[in-house]
C-alpha cells in the first residue's frame, strides 16, 4: 500500500518503456539464443529438437581446438603488447604542458576511422613485397621483407598490431581522465625527495590507477576472446586457419554454408559456451582481484 500511494506507479510507468525496449533487443535474443542452442534450424526451414547434438557436433569440431588456440595467442599478445601501449601514451601525454588535448585527440583518431578504411590502410601497409611500407621500413635496417599476412607466424601479431592501434585511444581518454585525480602534491612530494620518472609511476601513478587498470584488463580479455573484425576483414581466418577464432568459427557456422543457409544451432550453441566461459571467467576474476582494486 506504501509503494501505491507513493511514486511507485509512476516510476513504473516512466520505466515501463524502457524496460519494453530493453526486453524486446536485450533479453529477448539471449532467450531466443538458449532456445536455438537446442534447436537444429537454419531460419528457413522448420526448426526440429536435437537437444544436447549441437553442443557434441562443435565440442568434436576438429577446427575448434585450432580456433580455441588462435583466440588464446591472439589474447596473450595484444596483453603483452597491446596492453601497456594506452598506459603509457596517457602517462606522457599527463606530463605535457601544452597541446595536451591535440595529442589526446590524435590518440583517439584511429577509434573514429571506419574498419573498412583501416583495413584497406593495414593491408597497404602490410605488403608482403620489398615495396610494403613496412618492409621499407626494416629495409633500411637490412631486416626483411616479413611475410605478414600471407604467413601462419607471422599473421596473428600482425593482427595484433593493427587491433592496438584502433583501440588504443579509448584506453588512452580513460587513463588520462583518472590522472587527473591523482594528487599533484604527491608528485612534487616525491621529486623534492629526489624520485625519477619511474619511481613516480611505481610508487604513485600506478597505485592510484589500479581500480581503472583491473577493470580495462578484464575489458580487453572479453574484447580479444570475441575477436572478429580483423580476421575476417584481413584474411577470413586464412591463411590455414592460422587467424581463425572462436566468433569466426560461429560466423562460419552460421554464414559460411552454401547449402541453403548455415546451421544456427551449431553457431547458438558455441556462441553459449563463450558466453558461460566469459561470465565464469570474470566472475573468477573479479573475485581473485576483489582485494587488489579495493
Amino acid at each position: 500500500m506504501r509503494w501505491v500511494r507513493g511514486s511507485g506507479p509512476a516510476t513504473l510507468l516512466f520505466l515501463l518503456p524502457m524496460l519494453l525496449v530493453f526486453g524486446l533487443f536485450s533479453w529477448w535474443p539471449i532467450a531466443r539464443t538458449v532456445v536455438m542452442a537446442f534447436q537444429q534450424t537454419n531460419l528457413v526451414e522448420p526448426a526440429h529438437w536435437v537437444g544436447l547434438d549441437n553442443f557434441h557436433r562443435v565440442l568434436t569440431d576438429p577446427l575448434l581446438p585450432t580456433a580455441i588456440r588462435n583466440t588464446a595467442v591472439f589474447a596473450g599478445l595484444a596483453f603483452v603488447f597491446g596492453y601497456p601501449v594506452p598506459l603509457l601514451l596517457a602517462v606522457v601525454m599527463s606530463d605535457l604542458r601544452r597541446l595536451r588535448g591535440l595529442y589526446a585527440a590524435l590518440a583517439y583518431l584511429p577509434v573514429v576511422v571506419p574498419p573498412a578504411v583501416a583495413v584497406l590502410l593495414w593491408q597497404f601497409f602490410y605488403d608482403a613485397t620489398d615495396t610494403g611500407v613496412f618492409n621499407t621500413a626494416l629495409g633500411w635496417f637490412g631486416i626483411g621483407p616479413v611475410p605478414w599476412l600471407v604467413s601462419p607466424h607471422w599473421v596473428l601479431p600482425a593482427l595484433v598490431i593493427q587491433a592496438t592501434w584502433a583501440a588504443a585511444g579509448g584506453t588512452v581518454i580513460i587513463y588520462l581522465a583518472a590522472l587527473t585525480s591523482v594528487p599533484r602534491e604527491l608528485y612534487d612530494a616525491a621529486q623534492v625527495d629526489g624520485a625519477g620518472v619511474l619511481r613516480k609511476l611505481w610508487h604513485i601513478t600506478l597505485p592510484h590507477l589500479r581500480g581503472i587498470m583491473l577493470v580495462t584488463l578484464i575489458l580487453q580479455i572479453i574484447g580479444t576472446a570475441q575477436v572478429f573484425l580483423e580476421p575476417y576483414l584481413f584474411t577470413d581466418g586464412g591463411p590455414d586457419n592460422a587467424s581463425l577464432t572462436v566468433l569466426l568459427l560461429i560466423y562460419n557456422y552460421a554464414f559460411g554454408s552454401t547449402t541453403g543457409g548455415g546451421d544456427y544451432g551449431d553457431a547458438t550453441a558455441l556462441s553459449l559456451m563463450l558466453a558461460v566461459a566469459l561470465a565464469l571467467l570474470s566472475w573468477l576474476y573479479f573475485r581473485l582481484t576483489r582485494s587488489w582494486s579495493e
